[in-house]
Order: C-alpha cells, then structure tokens, then sequence
C-alpha cells in the first residue's frame, strides 16, 4: 500500500471517516486548547499552598506539581465506547468481557500517567451506569471487579476507591460508563519526563500494541454495518472481528518502571491514542521525527483500514497501527530499551530518529508526512 492508493477492498462503499462515526476532532480539539487555556490560569491556587506547578506538563498527558522532595502527578481518562462492543460481543457468545474491559478502562489513565515519568500510586474507580439493574448482572459485575483489581496488580497500585452512580436517563438503560483517575510520584525528580532534554539524535522506541486498544472503536462499531456478520465476522487469523476489537489494552507502566530500574530516563513519551501517529507530535518543540521502520499491523487494524477505505494516511492519523506507546531516549540507550520492554513480554522497536528541522513526522517506509497543522492540541 501506499499513501495515495486505498487498500483493496471487496467493499464497494465510500471511505469510512472517523467524524461519520461520530467523532470530529476539529470540534473537540479547540474546547481542549481552550480548556487548558483557562485551567492554566488557576496555577496560582497551587502556589497559595506553598507548592508550583510544573508548567510544562501543561497539555501534557499527565499535570505534574512539585511538592517539594518529588513531584506528584494525575490523570483522570475515561473508557469510551468499546463497553459497547462488549455488550454486543456478549448478546452475540453469551461470554463477558468485562475482564478486559476493566485493563482497558486503566490502561486508559496509567498509559497517560507514564508519559511523564511517573510511578503510579492509587486508581479510582468511576462506574456510572444507566440503572441499579446493571449491578445485578453478577457475572459481569465480578468480571469487572476481577479485570480491574488485576489490572491494578500489574501495574503494582493501589486501588483506593470509586464511584458507582446509577445515572438514568443520562447513561442509556443496560449500558455503563468507565473511568479512572491515577495519582502517581516522580520520585526522584530526575525522572520528570516532560520534554525538556528532547534533542536531536534521541531514538524514537516504539511498544508493540495489542490491537485497537480504546481508542477507534466509534469507527470500528460503525463499521460493522458493512460487515456480512457483524461482530462475527472472521479475520484471516482466526479470531472473529468482535474478539479482536475486545483484546485488553497494554499496560506499559512495566517497561517503565523496569526502564528506571535499568538506569535509563526517557528524554519523551507518547502514548499512541486518538489522533493515531500524530500523536508523535505532541511536543511543542520544532523537530523532525523521522521513521524508518514501522511495527507489524495487528490483522484486525488491517481489516479496519481495508473495510473501511483509509489509505496509509488516514489509517495512520486515526489508529495506532502496532505502536502503542513511544519512547524518545538517547541514541546509546536505544537497543537496551528494546531489551528491557521485551524482558516485559512486550515487543518493541527501534523505529526512528529525532532531527533537527521542521516540525514533522515523516513515516519514510509509507511515504507518510504529518506537519505541525495536523495535531492541534496546545
């Protein structure tokens, strides 16, 4: 494939967006910047306690403040809508899912707290769902326990609490919402990874995905409308298209902890979410990330690109195509990181470069450029 010519498909139908699906990011986007406008403006109530922010991590992934001995940083992410899928995939098996659901639902909120060097410390449980009846499914509201005191295990946090609001007529009846917020320490302080040591000659280390993750499922749900069984509709692997979308999230905050252990402090971090391999972006700095290897494609983000009609461009802004999370780190540390994530079970590449230049990505192998327009979240 290349950058100008959609996959093959024996669907004849129109290219498939992300905003059919439901999901505009050039509307969401501004309420972000504007949000962060005004958020960053009641700095000075952290400072009436005696402490400070760290300005940096404004539109960071995480918001870190400095306490003084270590920093402290926090998180708050919800699921979105891949409990649907779950729901449907249930009607469909009579399995629950909810035990992935629940690693997903944390992944979403750890994955983010890691970017900037942090140890997570405590998750909080957000389940709201649109009637008491909801709980009294038992075998899925144990899955969802089970899933995420597992989830919390892996991790090594602790899980402090949570909210169960029973919210009809806010959240439709029989479905529920998920979050997580996540407290963590960047303890010592050296660990603070907000971008500020990013130079050109880092390597560029990607994390193997495990699929789709959390984030594209609009379009993945959307897309079983074209598919002749839906959620049961077989990949080449084996899997059928709904247990695919279903498997958990990778939690990374593993790799990096066992980083820190092995003395190496990522100068970046990424994680691969919305916006695709945009999110290579994200630092407001002006560099050229130039790739020049790219993860193998999970079979069912190649059954989405195909299904859906997305050229490499498309497929790329929108999914995280293998990459589930990025390091930038020194050059003389970049196979040692591939070691030590795959000591983690997790697969990882040694893919690219940081330069100086232009501030863009450019994905050589696909003959893919993303520029500064093309991620818009400051």
């Amino acid at each position: 494939m290349n950058a100008q010519t959609p996959p093959s498909s024996d669907n004849s139908a129109a290219p498939l967006s992300y905003e059919q699906a439901g999901v505009n990011y050039d509307l969401i986007d501004p309420l972000k910047v504007s949000a962060q406008r005004a958020a960053a403006a009641t700095a000075q109530h952290v400072a009436a306690h005696g402490f400070a922010e760290v300005a940096a991590s404004r539109g960071e992934s995480a918001y870190v403040v400095d306490v003084g001995p270590f920093y402290i940083a926090s998180i708050v992410e919800c699921l979105g809508s891949k409990a649907l899928v779950a729901d449907e995939m249930a009607q469909l098996t009579g399995h629950s899912f909810y035990q992935g659901i629940a690693q997903d639902t944390i992944a979403m909120a750890v994955n983010d707290l890691i970017t900037v060097g942090a140890t997570p410390l405590v998750v909080q449980a957000y389940w709201a769902a649109g009637g008491s009846e909801w709980f009294s499914d038992a075998q899925r509201a144990q899955a969802l326990v089970a899933g995420w005191k597992a989830a919390c295990d892996t991790c090594g946090v602790a899980w402090g609490g949570g909210e169960t609001p029973a919210l009809a007529g806010i959240v439709e009846a029989g479905r529920i919402d998920l979050a997580a917020s996540c407290t963590g320490l960047i303890n010592p302080k050296e660990r603070l990874s907000v971008g500020d040591k990013l130079a050109a000659g880092d390597a560029i280390v990607l994390l193997a995905s495990s699929g789709i993750h959390a984030n594209g499922l609009s379009l993945a749900r959307k897309l079983t409308e074209r598919l002749p069984h839906g959620y049961l509709t077989p990949l080449a692997n084996g899997q059928t298209y709904g247990e695919a979308l279903l498997a958990p999230t990778t939690l990374y905050s593993p790799v990096t902890e066992a980083l820190y252990k092995a003395g190496i402090t990522p100068h970046y971090c990424a994680n691969i979410t919305g916006h695709g391999w945009r999110k290579l972006l994200r630092h407001p700095a002006r560099f050229t990330y130039r790739i020049h290897a790219v993860p193998e494609v999970p079979e069912v983000l190649k059954f989405i690109a195909q299904h859906a009609g997305h050229d490499d461009r498309e497929a790329y802004s929108t999914l995280n195509m293998g990459a589930g999370f990025a390091l930038f780190v020194r050059a003389e540390d970049a196979q040692r990181t591939v070691e030590v994530a795959q000591a983690q079970g997790i697969p990882a590449l040694v893919a690219g470069r940081v330069e100086e230049g232009d501030k863009q990505l450019l994905i050589e192998p696909l003959s893919i450029r993303f520029g500064d327009d093309d991620l818009q979240l400051r």
